[in-house]
């Protein structure tokens, strides 16, 4: 499907939201049977529910390597990458690749092991998203942290002008303290650019202005005027 060059990402983001992969009942490896079970919390599944989702996927490690990290199974993680070096760099149809599965999950230690094990730190999917991006989409505030330790790249735009300041900006994380904690430390980078538009003209300001509480925040890279007293 092809849009405009006007096409708000961010309003599809914001309606369309809940079909973006993410937790043990992603989308992103089921069939359509699996697509429309009712989403359930990770703690719902048991180790054996696990281990039999490993047995499932032992013949085929690139799909394994992407739900491994997808579901924070760090030991599967290692045990493929041991194996297979080579299946850091796997990806999807849309170019996700392990590193932005556990970015979306929020799995620092799985995205740790990736990035030791050779990942790119900013490969892009076939919309333009890096791992920061998807750590940004869902407020994980922890992982975006570590991958710009890792050279992330904080500037980053998608194939739509989004920023990862964009995403954290559109407030559509389910905790305001987490959602205003990865606002504070994209802010806080010495090198962004904050007004950066995307193809629909808007700035993160912008996006925070009319999508959530924590528009005031943006105080922090605003131009200030310091006035001297004259005597």
């Amino acid at each position: 499907m092809e849009f405009p060059e006007d096409f708000n990402q961010l309003e599809l983001l914001n309606t369309h939201g809940h079909l973006i992969p993410r937790g043990v009942s992603s989308l992103w490896t089921g069939s359509k049977d699996e697509e429309e079970e009712v989403e359930e919390d990770e703690e719902d599944h048991s180790e054996e529910w696990y281990l039999g989702k490993e047995e499932a996927l032992k013949d085929k490690p690139k799909e394994l390597m992407l739900w491994a990290a997808e579901n924070n199974r760090l030991s599967t993680v290692h045990g493929l990458l041991t194996t297979d070096p080579s299946l850091v760099h796997c990806c999807d149809e849309d170019g996700y690749t392990p590193l932005h599965r556990a970015a979306y999950g929020g799995h620092v230690e799985v995205v740790s092991a990736l990035l030791s094990s050779g990942s790119e730190v900013n490969p892009r999917t076939v919309d333009g998203w890096t791992p920061l991006h998807s750590a940004c989409r869902w407020s994980h505030v922890t992982v975006a942290s570590f991958l710009l330790q890792h050279g992330a790249e904080l500037n980053a735009q998608t194939n739509g002008g989004l920023t990862p300041l964009h995403l954290a900006a559109s407030y559509t994380s389910c905790s305001i303290k987490t959602s205003a904690q990865t606002l504070e430390l994209l802010l806080s980078q010495r090198h962004l650019k904050s007004g950066l538009r995307s193809s629909s003209g808007e700035t993160a300001s912008d996006v925070a202005r009319r999508s959530g509480p924590h528009h005031f925040l943006f105080e922090m890279v605003e131009d200030c005027v310091n006035v001297v007293a004259v005597s």
